[in-house]
């Protein structure tokens, strides 16, 4: 059996326990025990704490990767921007030797020490490379009959050359992700756009915010979709709140509600309504 450290991330479990729940349920039905990362913190969100501090980043970062090294585990996310944290975080202080001295320095005044060998993964990236579509299809117990807007959102993907997942223009994994459920992914305009939220834009600028997920909300309700399918708590708050505010209707799911459903589970366990 497959076991990682589960990150939870900031959202999830403050806003959206329903997709921490769902993971934990789809993960164990595919045989990939999820192991509890004790103590863990914000990853920190790079948007917002790197702009002002790269060292506090890394070595709030570091922090993470280091706890999850002590387990003797690789992380998983179900966040892009967690994700895009821990990665970025990860890959720097495995290529400069130097960045990790001086990280290990601060950790080390709380016992603790990063030797770099963290691997950090998007659950979507294990569901697609090591548990596979056709192992996923034979655990659908339910085949999904709807059209749905696959969205990827901003750091899942990039930077590409060194998380090297897909085409970054033109991807093809969650769409094939949400195919293995019987839902029907629908091509659309700018499909690759910010939902909004990003960079602490949603707090700072809610207005120009608004504009991305309106514009996002109009091209996914053009392509004929009746569902929103994320990757991320945060994009997932964007939508889940801008669909509402905007008055553009649309069911919003993070991909492992939408498995969970497929397998048989009840929407209510899942916390769909939550």
């Amino acid at each position: 059996m497959a076991k990682y450290a589960f990150f939870l991330g900031c959202i999830a479990p403050l806003r959206y326990p329903g997709i921490e729940k769902s993971t934990r349920e789809v993960f164990k039905a595919l045989g990939i025990e999820l192991v509890e990362l004790k103590d863990a913190s914000c990853c920190p969100a790079p948007g917002v704490i790197k702009s002002f501090s790269k060292a506090t980043w890394l070595a709030a970062a570091a922090r993470n990767l280091a706890l999850a090294e002590k387990e003797g585990l690789d992380i998983v996310t179900i966040c892009n921007g967690c994700y895009g944290s821990l990665f970025d975080a990860a890959h720097e202080l495995h290529e400069d030797k130097k960045m990790l001295d001086d990280v290990n320095k601060i950790l080390a005044e709380i016992g603790l020490k990063y030797n770099g060998g963290t691997k950090v993964r998007h659950f979507a990236e294990v569901l697609y490379k090591e548990v596979g579509i056709e192992a996923i299809k034979k655990a659908v117990k339910k085949q999904l009959d709807c059209k749905a807007a696959v969205f990827y959102g901003c750091h899942f993907l990039k930077p590409s050359n060194i998380k090297n997942l897909d085409d970054p223009e033109n991807p093809k994994i969650l769409d094939e992700l949400v195919a293995a459920t019987g839902a029907s992914s629908m091509p659309r305009q700018q499909k690759m756009m910010c939902c909004g939220a990003g960079g602490g834009l949603r707090s700072q600028f809610g207005e120009t915010a608004m504009k991305f997920t309106k514009a996002n909300l109009e091209y996914m309700k053009a392509s004929g979709a009746e569902v929103i399918v994320d990757v991320c708590p945060f994009c997932h708050l964007q939508f889940d709140a801008g669909q509402k505010e905007l008055g553009i209707p649309f069911k919003v799911f993070h991909l492992s509600q939408l498995f969970g459903l497929a397998f048989g589970m009840s929407a209510k366990d899942l916390g769909v309504k939550l």
